[in-house]
């Protein structure tokens, strides 16, 4: 087992990709913490993990409140002692060409996926500080590397993850911290499943694979990095797109 007994805290884990973080990690051996905004969603995995016989937990939290971040660093490393790998996977869409986007709609994305990041990284970074080891691995997207039609907002944010990626490396490689990220493409979540047959069509049609990701896809690209054998890297960007450009 790649994680026994590591304690892994995943944002935004009650769905999607998350979802498939979590589950994919229980079967390394990792303890799992299951954060979301929706509460609903966080019971239904700590006990679809729990019914598989695996250990977890789980925190309802807004990663854009930083008490309510800090409060939960603070409860897992209470329970724990420790934090082995950290995941700021919690990420929102708010779509707009950009002479129509609201400032609402700008602010809601930046809030949640640059802001909660930061929230995030800064106060596990401590704990990982203190312990003299750790891994931070973020979110980012393709859309974050070649930008979108209709996603201004979503692009900046998912760039600025790759921008905090690298400069957290800089910083906390000296305390044995390892930080990378991790940029999807499109992937067969429920947000990416309600989107039109014709334009899942096309954008599957420009992958040289000629298909989606599954959600595990990208949670074997976050376990690699995770795991003990990624020691020597930090500050990429793994992109697992089926070789897609936008």
């Amino acid at each position: 087992m790649r994680l026994k007994n590591k304690v892994v805290v995943v944002t935004g884990g009650g769905r999607g990709i998350g979802e498939a973080i979590c589950l994919r990690f229980v079967e390394e051996g990792a303890k799992i913490v299951v954060v979301d905004k929706n509460g609903i969603d966080v019971d239904y995995v700590v006990e679809k993990i729990k019914e598989s016989g695996k250990e977890a937990i789980g925190k309802e939290v807004d990663v854009t409140n930083k008490n309510q971040v800090d409060e939960m660093i603070e409860d897992i490393v209470s329970k724990y002692k420790k934090i082995d790998v950290f995941i700021n996977n919690a990420g929102i869409t708010a779509d707009a060409k950009l002479e129509k986007m609201t400032e609402e709609q700008w602010n809601q994305v930046i809030d949640v996926n640059l802001k909660g990041v930061f929230y995030c990284g800064q106060s596990a970074a401590k704990v990982m500080k203190k312990q003299g080891y750790g891994v931070i691995l973020n979110a980012s997207s393709v859309v974050g590397l070649y930008g979108n039609f209709g996603q201004t907002n979503y692009a900046a944010s998912k760039w600025g993850v790759i921008g905090m990626t690298k400069t957290w490396a800089k910083e906390l490689g000296k305390y044995e911290i390892r930080v990378n990220a991790v940029a999807p493409g499109f992937t067969l979540t429920p947000m990416v499943e309600k989107m039109p047959q014709d334009v899942l069509t096309m954008i599957q049609n420009k992958s040289p694979l000629k298909k989606l990701a599954q959600p595990v896809d990208i949670a074997n690209a976050f376990l690699f990095l995770a795991s003990d054998e990624a020691r020597f890297i930090t500050g990429t960007v793994l992109s697992v797109d089926g070789g897609v450009v936008l």
